[in-house]
């Protein structure tokens, strides 16, 4: 098994608590702005976006903490783009996961066959941030792409 650069893995958690924070800032926005006939479906589905992000956070914090690093208070910065519709709203949230799914890939880069179970949590992230993803592409098929 190859050595694991911790301060690389450190690093990348940290930009991973990041942007999970950034996602629950974001989704609770979204799930503010919605509006229309699907208003409680999607406020539903954004509101569970948001608390799944913080769970993210945690976890990447709890990984990040146990390697011995410090947890980031900082997120990244949120753009507004001031749309707000749905199809907005879930363009929006796909461009979100495939950004997720890149950076759990270079955790996952970094402990592939260093770390068993670091190499694990970034494959088991990358399935849900692939689901999310596949899931918001369905919601999108009513809307022009």
């Amino acid at each position: 098994m190859k050595t694991l650069d911790v301060s690389a893995a450190i690093s990348t958690l940290n930009e991973l608590l990041k942007y999970e924070l950034a996602g629950v800032v974001k989704y609770t926005h979204f799930a503010l702005m919605v509006t229309g006939p699907n208003r409680l479906s999607l406020d539903k589905f954004f509101k569970e976006q948001a608390a799944e992000s913080l769970e993210h956070a945690q976890h990447a914090g709890e990984l990040l903490t146990g390697l011995g690093g410090h947890p980031s208070q900082a997120i990244p910065e949120i753009e507004e783009t001031n749309k707000h519709s749905i199809e907005d709203l879930l363009h929006e949230s796909l461009n979100h996961e495939q950004k997720a799914i890149d950076l759990y890939k270079i955790l996952l880069d970094q402990t592939e066959n260093r770390s068993i179970y670091l190499e694990e949590f970034s494959r088991e992230m990358i399935k849900e941030e692939e689901m999310h993803s596949i899931e918001i592409k369905k919601m999108l098929r009513d809307y022009k792409v």
